[in-house]
Formats: structure tokens, sequence, C-alpha cells
């Protein structure tokens, strides 16, 4: 699987309701600004609460999956619905996302403790 990080710093980002063009900008600054912080190496996007995803919302998690990429840094997302689940796999970006059922799936796969 991904390689093993020495003590690895996570930061969790738990959006809500629906992410769309009205709301895409903000997230993708949130994004950006947690993956640019000095101790991130890998940030989670938890979507429990995402009740929706447009075009929009998905051009937002590219662009942070790009840009933490170019810092050698690890995007992965977490409890995706099932509905949500299926805008990834149209799209094929369940190929460029580390996609893990629940948080305690990713923690479990890092060895990690959040």
């Amino acid at each position: 699987m991904g390689q093993m990080l020495a003590n690895p710093q996570i930061v969790v980002i738990r959006p809500h309701g629906s992410l769309n063009a009205t709301k895409a900008l903000d997230f993708e600054q949130q994004l950006t600004t947690a993956i640019e912080q000095r101790h991130c190496s890998i940030l989670l996007v938890d979507f429990k609460q995402v009740e929706s995803l447009d075009s929009a919302g998905l051009m937002a998690l590219i662009a942070a999956l790009k840009k933490a990429q170019s810092l050698s840094r690890r995007l992965s997302v977490c409890c995706v619905s099932p509905t949500i689940k299926l805008i990834f796999e149209l799209t094929q970006l369940e190929r460029a996302f580390e996609i893990f059922e629940c948080q305690s799936e990713f923690t479990r796969t890092y060895g990690l403790k959040l």
C-alpha cells in the first residue's frame, strides 16, 4: 500500500452540507491552508456530514490533491456516502484518492491514533 510515515501529522477536515459552487472556493481554501501547514503530512477529509458534492466541490478536491502532491503530502477521504462514492467512481476519481470506509479504517491502515 502506501509508505509508512514516521510520526505522521494528521490534519482532519470535516466539511458538512453541500459541497457545491457556493461553498467550493471556501472549501478549497480550507483544504489548501491545512495542506500548507508545516506540520501536516496527511490531510484526511471526513465526508460523514457531506450531503452532496457537485463538479465545483470535486474541482476543489482535485486542486487540493495536486497541492498535496506538490508538497509530498497525502490527501485521503473517509466516510463517503454511497451517493458520493458513486460520483467518485463515475468520474474515475476513486483511483486518484485514497478512500477509506471510516476513520478507524484510516487509522488502522497507517497504525495511527487520531
